[in-house]
């Protein structure tokens, strides 16, 4: 069986540092075996979802696209249409287009079922509907965050984000150059050295130059995440670095009600409390003048309306466009017109604006089609890397064990074991799971021979 010296090309080192790198390059190994495939996943459904504008173009031309006429028809006129396509519906939301060739869009619940109708404005047709449900980019979506799994994929993807962090640190280390001649395989594959050293290079090389992007990606990503996301939030809103008092016109409001539990907003704005209307002769404000409200308040023009379903609610104004800086949610009495919430970009803390920005970096909107390949040439890079780290296992692994490197115990690595500690205190999940592998290891794998001699414990 190849040893260390041999499989890594590295020097004759001190027994410390010897026993350091082969601790550092076992939990690599097995992090990497087991969660490669995750950012395999992650890195392939991302690349795909990040041209999601291209792509649902294309797929849904016909539901997005009209011919430009004199005058549009009126908001109340469009849901007219709808309602007596759908009598028995309830209508949810009213998304004018953004632009002079693009459909209006009506959310409506029809016999437990979400559907969004598309109208020509100008005309009142529909252009067809569609279940959210049915939407390609959707099902992406729901497999990039939570491998279509729920509460369990959603932990696990998390799980798997968190680790790579570890992934990223130890591969750092093992990657840095140790008195090696030269940059070859620092900063490029050497391709003279021979198959097995040019494969080592092609899972070394191109990790250092995605380390940063693949980092970034994933701590922008994970405020997204149900449980880290979810603290991280809260903690945010917390110390006041989520919504300010300035925000509300007079005092805010005492509510049970988040706006993340009545309409899609943007990260920093779903806690904000939702605010009651006040009942004044139970006359609605019709939608037309809820339109007029946007257009004076200058919202972006991608905004959606989400209508009250009850005699105290509020109608909920909601956009968040590809840049970070036109985000805004907005409450505004549905009898009165009064604008009870104007939540802008502007009005975040310091931590609302950096996810804000992270977030639209993420999904490669914030700085258009330059954005989306920066971002697919680091998707690419991780499965790259993924791909290589595999195969370079495969190629190296003994017929009757893993091939993982020989512990070396907790005298000579205690810095190591408290790096490990300190992550499982940033992320909670990556704790839980380095004390189940330790339990693992000292009740099982320690006691069971055979175990023990495929795993080189």
């Amino acid at each position: 069986m190849e040893t260390v010296k041999e499989m890594t090309g590295i020097q004759k080192q001190p027994q410390t540092n010897t026993s350091l790198y082969r601790t550092v390059w076992r939990w690599h190994f097995y992090a990497g075996i087991i969660f490669a495939p995750f950012l395999f996943i992650l890195a392939v459904t991302g690349a795909i979802y990040l041209f999601k504008p291209q792509i649902e173009g294309v797929l849904y031309q016909d539901y997005y696209e009209v011919t430009p006429q004199d005058e549009k028809i009126s908001a109340s006129q469009q849901i007219e249409e709808v309602k007596k396509l759908y009598p028995e519906a309830a209508v949810t939301v009213y998304r004018p287009g953004e632009s002079a060739n693009r459909s209006s869009e009506v959310g409506i619940v029809n016999n437990d079922e979400s559907l969004t109708v598309f109208i020509n404005p100008y005309t009142g047709e529909s252009l067809g509907a569609l279940n959210s449900e049915d939407r390609i980019m959707n099902k992406v979506e729901e497999f990039h965050g939570e491998l279509m799994a729920g509460t369990m994929g959603d932990r696990i993807v998390e799980l798997a984000a968190c680790w790579a962090v570890v992934l990223i640190v130890s591969g750092m280390y093992l990657w840095f150059p140790k008195k090696r001649p030269g940059m070859g395989g620092v900063l490029f594959p050497r391709f003279k050295k021979g198959k097995k050293t040019f494969t080592r290079d092609l899972h070394a090389v191109p990790a250092f130059w995605v380390t940063a992007g693949m980092l970034f990606l994933i701590m922008t990503g994970l405020p997204w995440s149900g449980f880290w996301g979810t603290n991280f939030q809260s903690m945010a809103t917390n110390t006041g670095e989520g919504y300010p008092p300035s925000i509300w016109v007079g005092s805010g409001p005492q509510s049970t009600i988040q706006t993340k539990d009545i309409a899609d907003v943007p990260w920093a704005a779903e806690n904000l409390d939702v605010p009651a209307s006040e009942i004044q002769g139970f006359i609605r404000l019709p939608i037309d003048d809820v339109v007029s409200i946007a257009e004076r308040e200058g919202v972006h023009p991608s905004y959606s309306i989400y209508i009250p379903q009850d005699k105290s609610g509020v109608y909920t104004l909601s956009a968040f466009p590809p840049k970070a800086q036109d985000e805004i949610t907005m409450h505004i009495d549905q009898y009165t017109g009064a604008v009870l919430t104007d939540y802008r970009y502007e009005n975040y803390g310091w931590i609302g604006k950096l996810v804000a920005w992270g977030i639209t970096l993420h999904t490669g909107t914030q700085f258009g089609l330059f954005n989306q390949l920066i971002s697919l040439a680091i998707c690419l890079g991780i499965i790259l890397v993924a791909v290589s780290g595999y195969y370079l296992w495969l190629k190296r692994k003994p017929k009757k064990e893993m091939g993982a490197p020989r512990t070396a115990g907790f005298k000579n690595t205690k810095g190591f074991f408290l790096l490990l500690i300190a992550m499982g205190f940033l992320f909670p999940l990556v704790g839980l799971t380095i004390i189940a592998v330790l339990m693992i290891d000292l009740i099982l794998i320690r006691r069971i021979p055979a175990l023990k001699r495929f795993l080189n414990a």
